[in-house]
Protein backbone atom coordinates (compact mmCIF):
# COMPACT_ATOMS: atom_id res chain seq x y z
CA UNK A 1 0.00 0.00 0.00
CA UNK A 2 1.52 3.26 -0.77
CA UNK A 3 2.34 6.08 1.58
CA UNK A 4 2.62 9.48 0.77
CA UNK A 5 6.01 11.09 2.39
CA UNK A 6 5.49 14.53 4.67
CA UNK A 7 8.31 16.59 6.25
CA UNK A 8 7.24 19.32 8.26
CA UNK A 9 11.18 20.40 9.57
CA UNK A 10 11.41 21.93 12.67
CA UNK A 11 7.89 23.10 13.52
CA UNK A 12 5.60 23.93 16.48
CA UNK A 13 4.40 20.82 18.57
CA UNK A 14 0.46 22.11 18.39
CA UNK A 15 0.94 22.89 14.29
CA UNK A 16 2.52 19.40 13.51
CA UNK A 17 -0.48 17.98 15.96
CA UNK A 18 -2.86 19.66 14.03
CA UNK A 19 -1.46 18.50 10.73
CA UNK A 20 -1.60 15.34 11.96
CA UNK A 21 -5.27 15.13 12.48
CA UNK A 22 -5.78 16.57 9.00
CA UNK A 23 -3.89 13.68 7.70
CA UNK A 24 -5.61 11.85 10.00
CA UNK A 25 -9.05 12.43 8.64
CA UNK A 26 -7.74 12.42 4.99
CA UNK A 27 -6.93 8.78 5.51
CA UNK A 28 -9.85 7.56 7.45
CA UNK A 29 -12.00 9.48 4.31
CA UNK A 30 -10.05 7.55 2.02
CA UNK A 31 -8.28 10.51 0.37
CA UNK A 32 -4.96 9.34 1.66
CA UNK A 33 -4.19 5.24 1.94
CA UNK A 34 -1.50 6.00 4.57
CA UNK A 35 1.24 8.67 5.21
CA UNK A 36 4.62 9.46 7.04
CA UNK A 37 4.85 12.42 8.52
CA UNK A 38 8.62 13.55 9.60
CA UNK A 39 9.34 16.52 11.73
CA UNK A 40 11.13 17.93 14.38
CA UNK A 41 10.00 20.32 17.63
CA UNK A 42 10.42 23.24 19.19
CA UNK A 43 11.47 22.64 22.78
CA UNK A 44 8.26 21.20 24.76
CA UNK A 45 7.12 18.76 27.19
CA UNK A 46 3.91 16.26 26.94
CA UNK A 47 2.05 13.86 28.93
CA UNK A 48 0.51 11.11 27.45
CA UNK A 49 -3.08 9.55 28.89
CA UNK A 50 -1.07 8.11 31.77
CA UNK A 51 1.10 10.82 32.66
CA UNK A 52 1.43 11.78 35.99
CA UNK A 53 2.49 15.13 37.08
CA UNK A 54 4.87 14.05 39.43
CA UNK A 55 7.25 12.85 36.59
CA UNK A 56 7.92 16.23 36.01
CA UNK A 57 10.88 17.50 38.18
CA UNK A 58 10.72 20.99 37.10
CA UNK A 59 8.65 23.92 38.35
CA UNK A 60 6.13 25.89 35.96
CA UNK A 61 8.51 28.33 36.56
CA UNK A 62 11.55 26.99 35.55
CA UNK A 63 9.72 25.38 32.23
CA UNK A 64 8.19 29.15 31.57
CA UNK A 65 11.72 30.34 32.06
CA UNK A 66 13.51 28.24 29.70
CA UNK A 67 10.53 28.71 26.84
CA UNK A 68 9.58 25.30 27.77
CA UNK A 69 5.30 24.96 26.96
CA UNK A 70 3.23 21.82 28.43
CA UNK A 71 0.97 20.02 26.59
CA UNK A 72 -1.41 16.99 27.52
CA UNK A 73 -2.22 14.61 24.23
CA UNK A 74 -3.63 11.74 23.10
CA UNK A 75 -0.97 9.49 22.78
CA UNK A 76 -0.57 6.95 25.11
CA UNK A 77 2.52 6.66 27.81
CA UNK A 78 3.41 9.31 30.24
CA UNK A 79 6.12 12.09 30.21
CA UNK A 80 8.28 13.09 27.27
CA UNK A 81 10.29 15.90 26.11
CA UNK A 82 10.85 16.49 22.45
CA UNK A 83 13.07 18.92 20.97
CA UNK A 84 14.81 20.33 17.45
CA UNK A 85 17.51 17.45 18.14
CA UNK A 86 15.09 14.82 18.11
CA UNK A 87 13.70 12.97 14.99
CA UNK A 88 9.68 12.39 15.21
CA UNK A 89 8.48 9.83 12.88
CA UNK A 90 4.28 9.79 12.58
CA UNK A 91 2.56 6.99 10.83
CA UNK A 92 -0.86 7.52 9.67
CA UNK A 93 -1.87 4.40 8.84
CA UNK A 94 -5.00 2.69 8.46
CA UNK A 95 -4.72 -0.76 10.19
CA UNK A 96 -7.95 -2.37 9.07
CA UNK A 97 -6.04 -2.80 5.77
CA UNK A 98 -3.13 -3.94 7.29
CA UNK A 99 -3.13 -6.19 10.60
CA UNK A 100 -5.34 -4.75 13.17
CA UNK A 101 -2.43 -5.60 15.28
CA UNK A 102 -1.06 -3.18 18.16
CA UNK A 103 1.69 -4.99 19.61
CA UNK A 104 3.00 -6.13 15.87
CA UNK A 105 2.78 -2.07 15.26
CA UNK A 106 4.64 -1.24 18.21
CA UNK A 107 7.38 -3.66 17.45
CA UNK A 108 7.51 -1.97 13.91
CA UNK A 109 8.38 1.31 14.95
CA UNK A 110 10.88 -0.50 17.69
CA UNK A 111 12.37 -2.37 14.92
CA UNK A 112 12.63 0.58 12.37
CA UNK A 113 14.32 2.74 15.26
CA UNK A 114 16.53 -0.12 15.44
CA UNK A 115 17.76 -0.66 11.90
CA UNK A 116 18.45 2.75 11.46
CA UNK A 117 20.89 2.20 14.49
CA UNK A 118 22.48 -0.61 13.18
CA UNK A 119 23.00 1.03 9.89
CA UNK A 120 25.35 3.56 11.89
CA UNK A 121 26.60 0.30 13.42
CA UNK A 122 24.90 1.12 16.88
CA UNK A 123 23.35 -1.75 18.15
CA UNK A 124 20.22 -1.16 20.32
CA UNK A 125 17.72 -3.47 21.89
CA UNK A 126 14.45 -4.06 23.02
CA UNK A 127 13.68 -4.04 27.20
CA UNK A 128 11.17 -6.98 27.91
CA UNK A 129 7.41 -5.26 29.27
CA UNK A 130 8.57 -2.07 27.83
CA UNK A 131 7.91 -0.21 24.76
CA UNK A 132 10.78 1.72 23.58
CA UNK A 133 14.41 1.04 22.29
CA UNK A 134 17.56 1.30 24.63
CA UNK A 135 21.41 1.17 23.65
CA UNK A 136 22.86 -0.50 27.32
CA UNK A 137 20.84 1.49 29.91
CA UNK A 138 20.34 4.41 28.23
CA UNK A 139 17.00 4.52 26.53
CA UNK A 140 17.26 5.77 22.70
CA UNK A 141 14.29 5.74 21.41
CA UNK A 142 10.25 6.71 22.60
CA UNK A 143 6.95 5.42 21.38
CA UNK A 144 3.21 6.68 22.03
CA UNK A 145 0.73 6.10 19.70
CA UNK A 146 -2.97 6.31 19.78
CA UNK A 147 -5.54 4.26 17.75
CA UNK A 148 -8.68 5.60 16.46
CA UNK A 149 -10.60 4.22 13.78
CA UNK A 150 -7.98 1.32 13.39
CA UNK A 151 -6.22 4.47 12.41
CA UNK A 152 -2.49 5.33 13.95
CA UNK A 153 -1.24 8.79 14.51
CA UNK A 154 1.76 10.20 16.97
CA UNK A 155 4.38 7.22 16.91
CA UNK A 156 8.44 7.29 17.43
CA UNK A 157 10.91 9.58 18.63
CA UNK A 158 14.66 8.81 17.98
CA UNK A 159 17.17 11.27 19.57
CA UNK A 160 19.73 12.08 17.83
CA UNK A 161 21.49 15.74 18.04
CA UNK A 162 23.22 15.61 21.75
CA UNK A 163 22.53 19.32 22.53
CA UNK A 164 18.58 18.10 23.43
CA UNK A 165 19.58 15.62 26.23
CA UNK A 166 20.28 17.87 29.44
CA UNK A 167 15.98 19.49 28.97
CA UNK A 168 15.48 15.50 29.26
CA UNK A 169 16.87 15.95 33.59
CA UNK A 170 13.58 18.14 33.70
CA UNK A 171 11.00 15.11 33.76
CA UNK A 172 11.19 11.30 34.72
CA UNK A 173 11.37 10.10 30.84
CA UNK A 174 8.27 7.74 30.53
CA UNK A 175 8.08 8.21 34.06
CA UNK A 176 10.99 6.11 34.76
CA UNK A 177 14.49 7.18 36.42
CA UNK A 178 16.36 6.11 33.21
CA UNK A 179 19.19 8.18 31.00
CA UNK A 180 18.47 9.37 27.63
CA UNK A 181 21.36 9.21 25.27
CA UNK A 182 21.47 9.90 21.66
CA UNK A 183 22.89 8.98 17.94
CA UNK A 184 25.63 11.90 18.23
CA UNK A 185 26.62 10.50 21.80
CA UNK A 186 27.05 7.29 20.78
CA UNK A 187 29.44 8.08 17.60
CA UNK A 188 30.73 10.93 19.43
CA UNK A 189 30.28 12.77 16.41
CA UNK A 190 27.90 15.38 14.65
CA UNK A 191 25.34 13.40 12.94
CA UNK A 192 23.11 15.20 9.77
CA UNK A 193 19.29 15.16 10.81
CA UNK A 194 18.64 15.04 6.69
CA UNK A 195 20.86 11.49 6.62
CA UNK A 196 18.95 9.87 8.94
CA UNK A 197 16.11 10.71 7.69
CA UNK A 198 17.48 9.20 4.61
CA UNK A 199 17.72 6.12 5.99
CA UNK A 200 14.61 5.92 7.68
CA UNK A 201 12.38 6.45 5.22
CA UNK A 202 14.34 3.05 3.31
CA UNK A 203 14.12 1.89 6.31
CA UNK A 204 10.49 2.21 6.65
CA UNK A 205 9.63 1.24 3.22
CA UNK A 206 11.28 -2.05 3.65
CA UNK A 207 9.77 -2.63 7.32
CA UNK A 208 6.36 -1.60 5.87
CA UNK A 209 6.44 -4.10 2.85
CA UNK A 210 7.54 -6.83 4.72
CA UNK A 211 5.18 -6.38 8.29
CA UNK A 212 2.34 -5.66 5.81
CA UNK A 213 2.44 -7.25 2.58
Amino acid sequence: MPFKIFDLGVINFQKAEQFQKEVFKAVKNNFLKSALILCQHYPVITLGRQAKKLNIKASGEELKKRGIPLYGIERGGDVTYHGPGQLMVYPILNLTYLRRDIPLFLRMLEELAMQVLSDFGIFSQRRPGLTGVWVGEEKIASIGIAIRNWITYYGLAVNIKKDDLPNFSLIRPCGMDIKMTSLESMLDKNVNIEDVKTILLQEFKDSYEIVYS
